[in-house]
């Protein structure tokens, strides 16, 4: 599925639509060059998780990983693995762990053969003032309900 979003908003709004349908052992893979709006989409999607618009949600761009807890309990990690190699460091960032909960990964390329197969595959490229957006994965995320 292919999507054009004009600006911020519509990039929030979709990563609010996506937090609905999410369920424990999710992964959504983000891919795209720098400042694509990886970042804007995740913390939206924190954010509606955790019921929360005025949540500081930081970039895990030095820490390469924050974790949140929904009011449910339900463990959601967010990972930003630019600065690895590889992913022989996951392991030591609660990877394994992770993977119960809701998994958002930037930079998805550097997990090998550590990538979910299950996983929700967002490419996000500029489009002028907007973005383009790439979805693959199960059709669950695109039915209408």
């Amino acid at each position: 599925m292919r999507l054009r979003l004009p600006d911020d908003a519509a990039t929030q709004d979709l990563g609010r639509r996506l937090a609905a349908k999410a369920r424990p052992g999710d992964a959504l893979l983000l891919e795209g060059p720098l400042g694509a709006g990886k970042s804007t989409l995740a913390r939206a999607f924190i954010r509606a998780l955790l019921r929360d618009e005025r949540l500081t949600v930081p970039s895990p761009t030095f820490t390469l990983v924050q974790s949140y807890t929904t009011p449910e309990g339900l463990e959601i990690w967010h990972y930003d693995l630019w600065r690895l190699d590889g992913p022989s460091g996951l392991e030591e960032l609660g990877w394994d762990e992770a993977q119960a909960g809701i998994v958002l990964v930037e930079w998805p390329d550097r997990l090998g053969p550590l990538t979910p197969r299950h996983a929700l595959r967002l490419t996000l490229s500029h489009d002028g003032a907007g973005r383009m957006i790439d979805m693959s994965g199960d059709e669950r995320w695109f039915d209408a309900s």
